[in-house]
C-alpha cells in the first residue's frame, strides 16, 4: 500500500521521472524482506506477489495522472478516456447478454466474442464522434485509433485480473463492493486502458516526448 500511494503522489508532484529508480529498489528491497515471513516454502511467491501487486496498480495508476497533467486539455482527456472504458465494460455485457453465442476465452466463460466486438464498435464510434468537442483538440481519426486501442486494452486488463483470481482460486478479488466482484473488478479495465492510452497519444504525435 505505501508503495502504491508513494508511486502516484510522485507522479502528481511530479517527482517520479527524476526517483523512480530508487522508489523501484526500496520496493525491491522490500518485498525481499516480506517475502521470508510466514511458511517455510513460498518465499518467491510472497516476493513476486509483493512487487508485483505495486506495479500493476501504483505504476500503471500514475498514467491517470500523467494524463491529466497534460497542458490545456488534460482535464477533457481524462474524462475522455474514463467514459471510454466505461463504455467498453458496459456494452461488452449488454451486448454479450442479448446475442452472445461464443466464449471469448476460458479464462472468463462469462465474455463473449460478440460482446467484445459490439463494445469495441461502440467505444471507437464514441471515441471519433466526440472529437467534435473543440477542448480534446483531436480529429475523428485520432479519436478513432484512441477509442479502439483504449477499448481493447481495457478488455484484456480485464481478462488478466479474472486470470489472477482464477489462479487464486477466488470468485471475487473483494468484498468491498458486494456483487461487483470487489474494488479492483471494477478498476481492472482501467489500469491498462489508462497506459494504452496514454502511449497511443505519443504514438500519433498528440504528446511530444519530454
Amino acid at each position: 500500500m505505501l508503495g502504491v500511494g508513494m508511486y502516484i503522489a510522485m507522479a502528481a508532484f511530479g517527482l517520479l521521472h527524476k526517483w523512480e529508480g530508487v522508489l523501484l529498489a526500496g520496493i525491491a528491497i522490500a518485498a525481499f524482506y516480506i517475502g521470508m515471513y510466514g511458511e517455510q516454502k513460498g518465499y518467491f511467491a510472497r516476493t513476486a506477489y509483493t512487487l508485483l501487486a505495486v506495479l500493476y496498480i501504483g505504476k500503471l495508476l500514475t498514467y491517470f495522472v500523467f494524463i491529466r497533467q497534460i497542458p490545456g486539455n488534460g482535464m477533457w482527456l481524462t474524462f475522455y478516456v474514463i467514459v471510454i472504458i466505461a463504455l467498453t465494460d458496459t456494452f461488452a455485457m449488454v451486448v454479450g447478454t442479448l446475442i452472445g453465442r461464443h466464449s471469448l476465452t476460458k479464462i472468463s466463460p462469462s465474455k463473449t466474442v460478440e460482446g467484445s466486438i459490439g463494445s469495441l464498435v461502440i467505444a471507437t464510434i464514441f471515441a471519433a464522434a466526440a472529437t467534435w468537442f473543440g477542448p480534446l483538440h483531436l480529429q475523428w481519426w485520432q479519436g478513432a485509433i484512441l477509442g479502439a486501442s483504449t477499448s481493447v486494452a481495457a478488455q484484456v486488463g480485464d481478462l488478466i485480473e479474472s486470470a489472477f483470481k482464477r489462479d487464486a482460486g477466488v470468485k471475487d478479488a473483494g468484498a468491498m463492493i458486494q456483487g461487483h466482484g470487489g474494488v479492483l473488478d471494477r478498476f481492472d479495465s482501467y489500469l491498462l486502458g489508462g497506459v494504452t492510452f496514454f502511449a497511443t497519444l505519443h504514438l500519433l504525435g498528440i504528446l511530444q516526448v519530454q
